[in-house]
C-alpha cells in the first residue's frame, strides 16, 4: 500500500485523507518516538487531522507539543528539539486537500526507508500501544515563530529601505514573513496576509497565473521586488522590479550563483538555464520532491539545492525548504543589484509544461508504454520518470506524486513545440490504452 507521494501523504479531505488514516499513521510512527512537535497550516481540515494525529502519537506513548497554525519551515526548525516533527498541510494544493508530512530533527522530511516502514505498519495494522499509565502528555508552545525569526536574522544582514510586496496567499506565511521583513528594515506592503483555510484570495500555488495582483502592485508601488508564498510557506516565488514573474529555473540560477557553491542539487525537471549559467558548478540531479533533493544534498555535501516549483533548501537553517528564509536571501541579493538585470542576463530557452489527467491506478501501465515509445528520441534517464535528452534539448515524463496526473516537461533551444506535442500525444494515447 503506497501512502507517501513525493511530498508526504496528501489527498482530498475525508476521501483520501481521513482522521482514521491520521490516527493509524501516528500510531505507526509514534512507537519509536519519545517526543514530537506538531503544527498545521490554515486549511479547513487542519485542526481535525491534527487532533487525530496527536491522539495517535499519545496512544503510542509519545509526548506531543502543539505549536498551532504556522509555516512548514517553522515547524521543521522547531523539530530540532524533538524526535519527530509533524506538519498537517497540503502545501500548494487547493482547499479541499489536506495532508501529513513528517520531519527528522535536522529538518529533512522522512526518507524512503522511513516512509516504507510506516506504510508496512499501517498495511498490517500492527501497532505497539502504550499501557494506560504510559500514554504521552500534551503541551503547547507559543514561541516557535519567534525562534524561527531569530534563526533567520542570525544568518541575514540589514535590508534597510528596500520596498517589498509580500503576497501570503491567505496562508501560514501571514504570521511571519511581513513581520520578519519589517524587523530587517524593509518597507513592506502585505497582500492576502489574513490566514483563510478556503484560500479565497487566490489559488495557493504561487504560479504566474495566480499572481496578477502581486505583479500589478509591484509596478504601481515601485517596489524592488515581490514575494509570493504557497499555503504553508515552504515555497517562495518572486516578481522583479518591472512586475514580471521570475521563473523557478531563473531563481535557481540566481540563488546558486550567489551561494558560490561548488555543487548544487536540482531535480530532473530543471532547465538547462542552470547548467549554462553555472559552468563551473557541479550540477547534481535528483528525483522530483524536496525530500529527494535534501537526500542528495546530504549524500553529496552540497551547500544549496532547490526545485523550479519554488522550494529552496539552505542547510545552514535546515534541510526543509524554507520559503521565508529564501525571501530574505533573495532580498539580500536584490540589495546589491536589480532583480530584473540579473534575470535579463540569463539565457532564455523554450519550455513547455503540462499536467495530463491520469488516475493513479493507470500510471504504472501508461508509463511502461510511454517508455517504449520515447526510447527512440535520444539518451534515456530513469532517475525519476522518463527523461530523454535530445541534441537540442530534453523531455521529461513522470507521474505526479501528489495529484492524479502525468506531468510532461519539454525544453529546447529551438523548436520545442514539435517535441512537446509529440510527447503529449504519446502520453494521452498511453493513458487511453492502459
Amino acid at each position: 500500500m503506497r501512502l507517501f507521494g513525493s511530498s508526504g501523504i496528501r489527498g482530498i479531505t475525508n476521501v483520501d485523507v481521513t482522521p482514521e488514516l491520521a490516527l493509524n499513521v501516528a500510531k505507526a510512527v509514534g512507537k519509536g518516538c519519545s517526543c514530537a512537535v506538531i503544527a498545521r497550516d490554515p486549511r479547513v481540515a487542519g485542526m481535525m487531522i491534527e487532533e487525530a494525529f496527536a491522539a495517535g502519537l499519545m496512544s503510542a506513548g509519545c509526548d506531543v507539543t502543539r505549536l498551532g497554525m504556522l509555516p512548514t519551515p517553522t515547524l521543521a526548525y522547531a523539530a530540532r528539539n524533538y524526535s519527530l516533527g509533524v506538519m498537517i498541510t497540503a502545501s500548494h494544493n487547493t482547499a479541499e486537500y489536506v495532508g501529513m508530512k513528517l520531519w527528522n530533527p535536522d529538518g529533512m522530511a522522512f526518507d524512503s526507508r522511513q516512509q516504507e516502514g510506516i506504510e508496512e505498519a499501517v498495511a498490517s495494522s500492527k501497532y505497539l500501544l502504550a499501557k494506560w499509565d504510559g500514554i504521552g502528555d500534551i503541551n503547547i508552545y507559543g514561541n516557535a515563530v519567534e525562534d524561527h525569526i531569530k534563526a533567520i536574522m542570525k544568518h541575514s544582514g540589514e535590508l534597510q529601505g528596500l520596498r517589498v510586496v509580500v503576497d501570503c496567499g491567505n496562508g501560514a506565511a501571514s504570521v511571519i514573513t511581513p513581520f520578519l521583513l519589517r524587523r530587517l528594515g524593509c518597507r513592506v506592503l502585505a497582500l492576502n496576509s489574513n490566514p483563510d483555510g478556503h484560500f479565497r484570495a487566490r489559488n495557493p500555488e504561487p504560479k504566474e497565473e495566480n499572481l496578477g495582483l502581486l505583479m500589478q502592485t509591484v509596478k504601481d508601488w515601485g517596489a524592488d521586488l515581490g514575494i509570493a508564498h504557497d499555503g504553508d510557506a515552504d515555497r517562495m516565488m518572486a516578481v522583479d522590479d518591472k512586475g514580471r514573474f521570475v521563473g523557478g529555473d531563473q531563481l535557481l540560477a540566481i540563488f546558486a550563483a550567489h551561494e558560490e557553491a561548488d555543487s548544487i542539487v536540482v531535480p530532473v525537471d530543471t532547465s538547462m538555464i542552470v547548467d549554462d549559467a553555472l559552468p563551473d558548478t557541479r550540477i547534481i540531479r535528483s528525483r522530483v520532491g524536496d525530500v529527494y533533493v535534501a537526500e542528495a544534498m546530504k549524500k553529496e555535501g552540497a551547500a544549496f539545492g532547490g526545485e523550479p516549483s519554488g522550494s529552496w533548501i539552505f542547510p545552514r537553517i535546515s534541510f526543509c525548504p524554507d520559503g521565508i528564509y529564501a525571501a530574505v536571501r533573495l532580498i539580500e541579493i536584490v540589495g546589491t543589484r536589480k532583480l530584473s538585470e540579473m534575470v535579463d542576463e540569463l539565457p532564455v530557452y523554450q519550455t513547455r509544461r503540462i499536467g495530463i489527467a491520469c488516475p493513479d491506478q493507470q500510471k504504472e501501465g501508461a508509463m511502461a508504454e510511454i517508455a517504449v515509445e520515447l526510447s527512440s528520441l535520444g539518451e534515456v534517464s530513469t532517475i525519476d520518470g522518463i527523461r530523454v535528452a535530445t541534441g537540442n534539448g530534453w523531455v521529461l515524463v513522470r507521474p505526479s506524486g501528489t495529484e492524479p496526473k502525468i506531468r510532461v516537461t519539454a525544453e529546447a533551444r529551438l523548436g520545442v513545440d514539435e517535441l512537446f506535442i509529440k510527447t503529449c500525444r504519446t502520453v494521452e494515447s498511453a493513458i487511453g490504452s492502459s
